[in-house]
């Protein structure tokens, strides 16, 4: 592997340097992501009493890309750097440099061959999704190849092998797929866009073993036969007509061992449905989102949780909201049981003026409350250079099931929130971000205060405070947690520096979830593009 990896860097380079010398036609072109982390204890705020504020003091990850086209040939390289890196797990260091990701597509004629570190996905990626959140330290490419041919305007067939990626390791059972995605249209006014996916994981040796072991620890009844490997297909369509869309999609998975909430080993089938409805004429816009999900755990293996191994991936039906207080409480999506709705209006009567209202219902299958919202926003532009965005949110959120914390209360929250952006000039403005949440449960009340000054394009300026004025638990002082941040960009690049003190939560990105630690310390972030 490692032959290959040097092989296919040294074949780039090679490009790039013909390239330079004007003997290659082609494009190339890179990116530069670089996060560094400096830790300041600070025993208040239980931002100590681990590796990175005792001893390491400083970490970061950086990643660096190369990618070179022409004529439907393209390569790419990557490399990842993590020195004392906090991404995987908060409270401890990941260290590694290497190739992180490289592959190589060719279009002849109709097919297109691709092979290294590829990221795709089966319909929404209920049974498929290998992407990437780094933020998250999700790397989920599939190592391995992928055919796609087009049979016509109308037809395209997909079909891929390989193992998934690990930081610089590949996890060891193997996941095959196919995919067939259709486009039509009748009359150019109805359009259809059917698909279905298989995908089939064969487990490895040792994870088989694992499984056997652990199912030998089952009560007698409970037990079943560990098997290598398992099935899951899905099958979906969007509909457009006119204003109206629709996206439907239904998967089932055969039984298979997987972790139950608990992190116990079960043995049962799976099934997911997903939808959204849309409706949007001028001046209005109307959404419903639904998801049903019973036992649709897709992993690696039977081994893996949380936020490894993920071999499917699920939309969220909550919507993500900006506002800092109301984003501590996002509920991510679950595998085991999980029925949501969501609906959303957004009505525009004119230029001045746009009104949003949405609620969310989620429960788990056995009607369990998981979480109530209940979101109004208002924005306002009859005023010149001005923009004023008022709110009201409503939640209820299960701490003890989202958080896995027995015991603790629902989190019943009202946050009414504010921004205020005035136009200095074409290019400087100023911003006021207010937001207070009013709650009895968790840490108790909070405030934010946010000023903003911006020159575009260049310079951006922030000084925040998340007050909790109001501690929930008995003998916890208020507490302030600043923020001061400075970034700037010159062409591609991008620099940025903030001081952070941050409260322990939650970290949600597109309804994948994890725990993170309080924070204390200076982050600075450098991106770049050529």
């Amino acid at each position: 592997m490692k032959a290959l990896s040097l092989l296919f860097i040294a074949s780039v380079g090679a490009a790039s340097m013909t390239y330079g010398q004007g003997l290659l036609p082609g494009k190339i072109s890179g990116d530069l992501m670089t996060n560094m982390n400096f830790f300041s204890r600070d025993t208040t705020i239980r931002a100590s009493d681990n590796p990175m504020y005792d001893n390491l003091l400083s970490g970061g990850e950086a990643w660096l890309g190369l990618r070179y086209s022409q004529e439907g040939f393209d390569a790419f390289v990557r490399m990842d750097v993590f020195n004392n890196s906090n991404l995987l797990v908060p409270t401890q260091p990941t260290n590694g440099f290497g190739i992180g990701a490289w592959g190589i597509s060719k279009d002849i004629q109709k097919l297109n061959i691709t092979g290294g570190y590829i990221y795709d996905q089966i319909g929404s990626g209920s049974i498929f999704r290998a992407y990437e959140d780094r933020g998250l330290l999700i790397d989920n490419a599939l190592v391995g190849l992928r055919l796609k041919y087009q049979i016509n305007d109308n037809l395209m067939v997909k079909a891929f092998t390989g193992q998934q990626k690990f930081l610089f390791e590949r996890y060891q059972p193997i996941i095959k797929g196919l995919s067939v995605d259709g486009n039509y249209n009748i009359k150019n006014k109805v359009f259809l866009n059917p698909g279905f996916g298989i995908v089939n994981r064969t487990l490895d040796k040792a994870s088989l073993d694992a499984v056997v072991t652990r199912t030998n620890g089952l009560p007698l009844e409970d037990r079943r036969e560990a098997k290598y490997n398992m099935y899951a297909g899905s099958v979906y369509n969007t509909l457009s007509v006119g204003g109206f869309s629709w996206y439907v999609e239904g998967a089932m998975k055969s039984e298979e061992a997987y972790n139950n909430y608990t992190g116990d080993l079960e043995y049962n089938p799976g099934s997911f449905l997903y939808t959204t409805l849309g409706y949007a004429m001028e001046g209005l816009a109307i959404n419903f989102t639904g998801k049903r999900t019973q036992n649709f755990v897709m992993r690696t293996s039977p081994s893996e949780s949380a936020n490894l191994g993920m071999v499917g991936w699920q939309p969220l039906v909550a919507q993500i909201r900006p506002q800092r207080l109301i984003a501590r409480y996002m509920p991510q999506s679950l595998d085991w049981s999980e029925m949501a709705l969501n609906g959303n209006v957004m009505y525009v009567p004119n230029d001045d003026y746009d009104f949003n209202v949405s609620y969310t219902h989620i429960n788990k299958l056995d009607n369990e409350k998981l979480y109530r919202e209940a979101y109004f926003e208002t924005n306002i532009r009859s005023l010149k250079d001005i923009r004023l965005t008022l709110g009201l949110h409503y939640m209820e959120y299960n701490q003890e099931y989202y958080q896995f914390k027995p015991g603790v209360p629902m989190v019943v929250a009202w946050t009414p929130f504010a921004e205020f952006v005035y136009k200095l000039s074409p290019k400087q403005s100023i911003s006021v971000q207010a937001q207070y949440m009013d709650t009895k449960q968790d840490f108790g009340s909070w405030a934010f205060l946010q000023l903003e000054y911006a020159i575009a394009p260049k310079w951006s300026f922030a000084v925040s405070d998340m007050y909790n004025l109001k501690p929930a638990h008995t003998g916890d002082d208020p507490q302030h947690y600043y923020n001061f941040f400075l970034a700037h960009t010159r062409g591609p690049n991008r620099f940025s520096a903030a001081w952070v003190k941050q409260v322990e939560g939650i970290n949600c990105t597109g309804g994948v979830c994890r725990y993170e630690p309080a924070f204390n310390g200076l982050k600075v972030m450098i991106t770049s593009t050529f």
